[in-house]
């Protein structure tokens, strides 16, 4: 039987949220049915995996969404490659692959891993974000929504909008191996009465670092034995570091940057914490919920449709460092609290975000398409 033959498009080789879900869909997808490839419009970190995974890529750089430069490379890759569909995931990638896709009449399926429009944008960038996304949207043959809630979202901003939801999944297996954290303790200097916070993500304007910042320092004055785990990079390094520097809290924060052992990092947290002003569904909360993490996070798309205040986790108002502030306090003073949060998340992913059953959802709408 002829393998449908997917391009699996991806604005960046950089390993992010998207990134690791493309990863984790190409991964599992069924091989006897299926033949992934992936276009990314950068190199970076994902490119290295998916090759040593035998996953067939391609790169063409652009770091511009609409860039019409690069559209007769999309088109010509397409019409080499001889896809049966084109999947792409967010903005930037399905901007720059619609064109080709419908020129090839090739079925074109649109993952919304997030909205480029928000409500911490100017009104007329996000009215101009918005009608993009409208216009990305009626192109695509079906779209998928990560959560209710940003499906909501779309509809709430753009006229006639419809898709389908399939929220994000993680390998269980992956969360569910235990790890020696001895050895990663020592490295970060991390003593055994250090109660440690944990922030892994882009350090970028959605994600909130330097409020991440602000709000543990201010912290620190009544639990001196807090330390801060800020994993990744990004163009708010500097001045997430300058932000340290000058409340002089610079010993009880760990900067390791860019990592790959992401299960045994979250192994030695207390408390993971995502202030992010806008998301899909984070994959960085469901990845903390199976490594059994209390969890601390905004209320924003996603986030506030699987956190159940005071249950599983506890919710913030985006951009609210006194929120913040006073959620990590509450969860740091109570263990009790701490512990039934952790146990009710990774009861609640185990039961609804296996990777397995994402895949199978994102099959089905495959063999609709083909």
């Amino acid at each position: 039987m002829k393998r449908i033959k997917i391009v699996e498009a991806i604005r960046q080789g950089s390993i992010g949220g998207g990134e690791s879900h493309v990863i984790d869909v190409v991964k599992h997808l069924d091989k006897a049915r299926f033949e992934p490839v992936v276009l990314s419009f950068t190199e970076g970190e994902m490119i290295q995996t998916l090759q040593v995974m035998g996953v067939k890529t391609f790169v063409i750089p652009t770091t511009t969404p609409f860039d019409f430069r690069v559209w007769p490379k999309v088109t010509a890759l397409l019409r080499e490659i001889q896809p049966d569909l084109v999947h792409a995931h967010g903005t930037r990638a399905m901007s720059n692959v619609f064109r080709s896709s419908r020129a090839l009449k090739l079925p074109l399926l649109y993952t919304i891993h997030g909205w480029s429009f928000h409500d911490n944008q100017r009104p007329v960038v996000q009215r101009i974000r918005a009608w993009s996304e409208g216009f990305l949207t009626r192109r695509a043959s079906v779209n998928i929504s990560v959560s209710q809630s940003n499906q909501q979202t779309g509809k709430n901003k753009i006229a006639g909008f419809r898709s389908v939801v399939i929220m994000n999944g993680v390998d269980l297996n992956k969360f569910a191996t235990q790890t020696n954290t001895q050895g990663l303790r020592d490295q970060f200097n991390l003593h055994a009465d250090d109660t440690v916070i944990g922030f892994i993500a882009r350090f970028t304007y959605q994600k909130s670092p330097v409020l991440m910042v602000e709000a543990f320092a201010s912290l620190l004055k009544d639990h001196p034995n807090l330390k801060l785990l800020m994993v990744g990079d990004g163009e708010l390094m500097p001045q997430v570091k300058a932000r340290i520097e000058a409340l002089g809290i610079a010993s009880n924060v760990v900067l390791p940057g860019f990592r790959k052992d992401i299960p045994a990092l979250l192994s030695i947290m207390d408390v993971y914490c995502l202030p992010s002003l806008w998301e899909g569904l984070p994959l960085g909360v469901i990845e903390a919920m199976a490594m059994q993490k209390a969890i601390v996070a905004t209320a924003v798309d996603g986030s506030k449709e699987i956190i159940v205040p005071g249950e599983n986790g506890l919710l913030t108002t985006p951009g609210n460092g006194e929120e913040l502030r006073q959620a990590l306090d509450r969860v740091v003073r109570d263990n009790v609290l701490r512990e039934k949060m952790a146990t009710n998340a990774f009861h609640y992913v185990t039961a609804n975000h296996s990777v397995e059953h994402m895949v199978h959802q994102v099959e089905d709408v495959y063999n609709t398409l083909v």
